[in-house]
């Protein structure tokens, strides 16, 4: 198997994969627009986590040509479509791309491009930030990893999980695409929202009595969508995963609402509103924060 990685996206999760896996000995190139990648070119990458601080300098490239093993696709999803122009379709036509977007739209997207070589991926129990243009500041330990896909292989999945597990991440495969995305997505949508509306954190949130209870009914809508899609999900098992988060944890969408940046709310809540629908589901508390936290 081709072991170099390319990471689509080199910002605060794209980047902390990209300094992991080059100092695991694998060759990485980071794909990104000429400002990103020629800073990076410059001075490298260096990430403040719990290990201590790990510095690295990594290929970088403004257009991706070269065969590569594993395509990291870690763009926010408004900014997908015109990332995946920098990716030729041929140096990924043997390879496997892992989107680890959060929602559920951006799948089409891609297997539009890349076809059959895409599998469903997510990310969890991992935050991290941009402080500068080179640094990077993880705010918990090492992430979680999720894999599944419906077209490629069990052993071509393996083979480019192998590649993240050698930086020491856990890369699990899931059952199959849906519930991959949807595992994760029906905590992260109410949390989005909720963080976005109010300004506080995750651990303000479960403690206030006004919002907790406004959290608990938006995630029951969003595991009742789930399982209207075929996903059957346990609103208790999201909490427990809720109730296990830094009290300072909040959400990549309410950072960018709070600094008046282009978010991932529509990416995110929007699409379970979209699939609600879809399903005939009704989700008015998740409906409210949605509008809340400024979704239209």
């Amino acid at each position: 198997m081709n072991r170099t990685v390319a990471v689509l996206g080199p910002g605060a999760v794209g980047g902390s994969l990209a300094v992991r896996l080059s100092l695991a000995g694998i060759h990485t190139i980071c794909v990104g627009h000429p400002e990103s990648v020629g800073i990076i070119a410059l001075a490298g990458l260096v990430v403040e986590s719990r290990d201590g601080t790990l510095a690295a300098r990594m290929e970088v490239a403004e257009r991706l040509v070269k065969p590569v093993g594993l395509l990291l696709v870690t763009v926010k999803a408004p900014m997908l479509e015109e990332a995946i122009e920098r990716i030729d379709p041929a140096a990924v036509s043997e390879g496997v791309v892992f989107p680890l977007l959060n929602g559920l739209e951006h799948m089409e997207p891609l297997k539009a491009r890349f076809g059959g070589r895409v599998a469903a991926g997510s990310i969890s129990h991992f935050q991290a930030y941009r402080v500068g243009r080179v640094q990077i500041i993880e705010a918990t330990g090492s992430p979680l990893v999720t894999v599944a896909s419906e077209t490629l292989t069990r052993g071509e999945v393996d083979n480019a999980a192998d590649l993240l597990r050698q930086t020491g991440i856990d890369v699990r495969i899931g059952q199959n695409e849906k519930r991959v995305l949807w595992h994760k997505l029906a905590r992260i949508a109410p949390l989005a929202a909720a963080t976005a509306a109010s300004g506080r954190t995750v651990g303000e949130l479960r403690t206030d009595p006004t919002w907790r209870p406004r959290l608990e009914h938006a995630i029951g809508e969003t595991c009742a969508v789930a399982e209207a899609d075929g996903v059957g999900l346990r609103a208790s098992a999201q909490w427990a995963i809720i109730d296990e988060l830094a009290d300072e944890t909040t959400t990549s969408a309410a950072r960018d609402v709070a600094e008046g940046r282009r978010s991932e709310l529509d990416a995110i809540v929007g699409a379970v509103l979209r699939a609600a629908k879809r399903l005939d589901v009704v989700c008015p508390e998740l409906t409210k924060l949605a509008n809340a936290a400024g979704l239209e």
